[in-house]
């Protein structure tokens, strides 16, 4: 066969192969870097430094610099829930974590909608091992950290306090402490008490009890007398801290409210639905530095009362619908 006669077989094999290398690079290009969201950076409000809120932020930043390329999630640490939903109702961020008492006590909620429900947050009060203190109503007269006051600690604490029937402002010295600053006076015996809501465990109360023994204190029997005394507090429920979340600290009652994943109303619906399907692909990976993490579930998630969901994430859960 002569080379010309050759040459005139080929070219049609190597033209459709072209066509097959150049369907599958569209495809690719498809599927990553030509997605149909919009690029940029957006505010995403975390809570306090060292916080599960804050760690959760950075390791979601990190999925989404892979799973949704152009997109840069900027993180602005804040003082909790309360500042965060101001945060995002206001527009200063797009995107913020957020328990389900706050939205129910804040008067924009009718801007704001839900992405997820993530996971509970477990209100812990704690003081050290040989304290006195046995119950809230024995906090009387005592330095407590009662969180941030936009913060959603504050929030429940203040709640609590006042159905143990202690004025927070005047029964005892309240502390407005971020829960690192908490941790380090009480071991420094500059409070007596301090009052933590986040995932299981959290950080900073693991490092305290590593080198100074704490005892949480059981709550759970105010459950019923929130739900009295606060129409909007159906969220907390009763819920068991379990043995050993921290270093010799035993099983007690207390309350747990769950966390919510928001944005505003006005949001893409395209970039809703990306960082939708980011949350629940990431559990794992997230999950095995943040406990709490592992506990997203499609099953759950969608369960985001007193928000509706944004259309965004409606979208997404439609779409992985058995």
């Amino acid at each position: 066969m002569t080379w010309s006669a050759a040459r005139r077989r080929l070219w049609p094999m190597l033209a459709a192969l072209l066509l097959v290398v150049g369907g599958l690079g569209g495809w690719w290009l498809g599927a990553g870097s030509s997605a149909g969201y919009p690029r940029g950076t957006e505010g995403f409000a975390t809570g306090a430094t060292g916080g599960v809120y804050d760690t959760y932020g950075q390791l979601l930043r990190d999925y989404l610099r892979h799973s949704m390329p152009g997109l840069n999630l900027r993180l602005d640490t804040s003082e909790g829930s309360v500042d965060n939903l101001n945060r995002v109702s206001s527009g200063q961020d797009a995107f913020a974590f957020a328990t389900a008492d706050a939205v129910a006590d804040f008067s924009g909620q009718t801007r704001l909608r839900a992405i997820a429900r993530l996971y509970d947050d477990y209100l812990q009060l704690v003081v050290p091992a040989k304290s006195r203190v046995q119950s809230v109503a024995d906090l009387r007269g005592l330095h407590v950290g009662v969180g941030q006051s936009l913060s959603g600690v504050n929030l429940v604490t203040r709640r609590v306090l006042a159905v143990a029937g202690l004025d927070p402002d005047t029964d005892i010295v309240p502390e407005p402490l971020p829960v690192l600053d908490a941790t380090k006076e009480l071991a420094d015996g500059t409070v007596d008490a301090f009052f933590w809501s986040g995932g299981l465990p959290t950080s900073p109360l693991t490092d305290l009890a590593k080198s100074f023994p704490i005892r949480i204190v059981p709550l759970g029997d105010l459950t019923d007398k929130l739900h009295q005394a606060y129409p909007d507090s159906s969220a907390y429920r009763t819920a068991v801290l379990p043995e050993d979340v921290y270093p010799g600290t035993k099983a007690v009652l207390t309350m747990a409210v769950p966390n919510l994943l928001v944005t505003r109303e006005d949001a893409d619906p395209r970039l809703v639905e990306g960082l939708t399907k980011a949350v629940i692909d990431s559990r794992d990976g997230i999950g095995s530095t943040v406990h709490p993490a592992q506990l997203v579930d499609l099953r759950t998630a969608v369960y985001t009362a007193p928000l509706p969901l944004h259309t965004g994430a409606a979208n997404y859960y439609r779409s992985v619908k058995p």
